[in-house]
């Protein structure tokens, strides 16, 4: 599974709490290797994974997240907790946990994945700006060029034959 597709794992990145997360299951499959098993090595590891890493998601946050990912209902085959999540932090801090030369791999595709959806942000963040200077450009640009049409238009009045205005009928 090294070669990941970065558009696989850009539908993989949810934002939850104002924060670009990835989750537990779709990480693991990712890596290769049980959801559960993922979850152990972070557990094994908790010093290396502060709130801003990870954290698990509240009840109404998970059902939300099921909705848009379609994960099996509890009762019913599905999970018995509630997902964890992870940051950029906490999905570069998993490469210290998961040693192996693909999880290595992997990470790397999903941290360029982070960084590339990060520039578009910045990208996007400065467009509003680029577009009030292409309006403000564009607005003194017609200026001119009206103004440049009335002064041609008032030159050309003034040069034409002047009418006589018809009274009465011809």
């Amino acid at each position: 599974m090294s070669d990941v597709s970065l558009s696989k794992i850009e539908n993989m990145i949810y934002v939850i709490r104002g924060q670009k997360v990835m989750v537990d299951s779709d990480l693991a499959q990712l890596y290769g290797v049980l959801t559960k098993n993922l979850n152990k090595a972070v557990g094994r590891n908790k010093d290396r994974f502060p709130g801003d890493f990870m954290f698990q998601l509240t009840e109404e946050e998970a059902e939300s997240l099921r909705f848009q990912i379609g994960t099996s209902k509890v009762g019913r085959g599905g999970r018995r907790y509630l997902p964890y999540v992870f940051t950029e932090g906490g999905v570069a801090m998993l490469s210290s946990v998961l040693t192996s030369n693909e999880a290595a791999r992997v990470n790397i595709s999903i941290i360029r994945t982070f960084i590339r959806l990060r520039s578009f942000l910045a990208m996007e963040n400065s467009l509003p700006e680029k577009m009030n200077k292409l309006e403000s450009g564009t607005n003194k640009l017609f200026k001119v060029v009206f103004e440049r049409l009335d002064n041609i238009e008032a030159v050309v009045d003034s040069k034409l034959p002047k009418r006589k205005k018809n009274i009465g009928l011809n």
